[in-house]
Parts: C-alpha cells; structure tokens; sequence
C-alpha cells in the first residue's frame, strides 16, 4: 500500500511517519490484503492537532477519518480507530459483495461549481463558474450496499443505479443523522397504479 503523509503548514518528523507507516499498514492489511494508497494530512488548528486520513481500500471503498487531539499521534490513533471501526462494522457485507459480480458500471462528469458570492454577480453572469471537473464511475449497487458506500466514504450523497430496478437512485446523509433515500422509479410506479 502507498502511504502520503504530508503536513499542513507544520513539519511532520521521521518518528511521526514511521509510527503512521506501521500502524497504518497493519490495521489497514488486517481488513484488506491489497489496498491502494492511503493519505494522511497532519494539520495545527489552535492548540489541537488534526489528523485527516483517507484510505482507498479497493474499487469503490475508499474510508475517511478525522480526529483533533493535543498530540499528533493521539489525533492519527483516534482517527485510525474510526476507520478500524467501520471496516470491523462492515467487512462481512464487502466480503459478500466482492462475491458478487459488479455489473453494468455507467459513466457521469462530476464538477464542483463555486458558490456565489452577491445576487448582482449572478445577474452579470448566468454560465456558474466551474472549479474542478472529473469523471465518475456510477455502480450498479443494492440500496443498502450504496448506504455502506455512502458510510465508508463519509459523503454527504452518492449516486447509483439501483440493482433491482435498473434506475438512477440517490442517497443521501440528511440533517438529523439518518440516511435518505431518492428512488424515481417507486414514484413513476405508484402513480401508474
């Protein structure tokens, strides 16, 4: 597994990096035998460490972490222990699911559009300004498979089509905690009956 471990304006020392490397590559082998690459970003915010970690697990499971604590390993220990915990949580579904065939994967453009600052600014311009734009792979998913997804991935949406029915489905973290879920099909359905 490739590890980036880079700091935010701060210097990360040669024992913080080998402690992040043993650690890292151990709790990460115990779930999956070959993972990708693995970033973790160390960042001074106050008088509190933190410690972003994203790893790429495999095709399509990729696991983000964050914790804040006043020592930089004890920041990266709780946010290695979030990802540990979700891979504990859900490694009996990822393991069924490599079992099963991924299907049909469809493509889509994925862009970041900037926010607008002033009404005015909008009116003189009506095409919104685009900050990044990447492709994206769209899965062939079971709802609760796309919620796994949506959890490992700590995303606030995500988009797939739905196995059972073939359509484009979205769900979506909502603001009271619970997942939401945006299903075109069951609606045209429900209206033809």
């Amino acid at each position: 597994m490739n590890i980036t471990i880079k700091g935010k304006q701060m210097d990360v020392g040669d024992a913080l990096r080998t402690y992040v490397d043993e650690n890292l590559g151990l709790t990460v082998s115990k779930y999956f035998d070959r993972a990708l690459d693995a970033n973790v970003v160390f960042s001074r915010e106050a008088h509190n460490f933190r410690a972003d970690l994203s790893v790429h697990a495999g095709r399509g499971v990729t696991m983000q972490g964050r914790a804040d604590a006043a020592d930089a390993h004890a920041a990266f220990d709780s946010a290695l222990g979030r990802i540990a915990k979700q891979l504990r949580r859900y490694k009996r579904r990822l393991q069924d699911h490599q079992k099963q065939p991924y299907g049909e994967v469809m493509s889509a453009q994925y862009s970041i559009i900037q926010s607008v600052e002033t009404e005015e600014e909008e009116s003189l311009d009506h095409q919104p300004t685009i900050v990044a734009d990447m492709p994206h792979e769209i899965a062939t998913l079971t709802v609760s498979e796309a919620v796994m997804r949506l959890d490992l991935a700590d995303a606030p949406a995500m988009m797939f089509r739905n196995r059972a029915n073939g359509g484009l489905n979205v769900v979506y973290r909502r603001a009271d905690g619970n997942v939401g879920w945006i299903d075109p099909m069951n609606s045209q359905e429900s209206q033809t009956a």
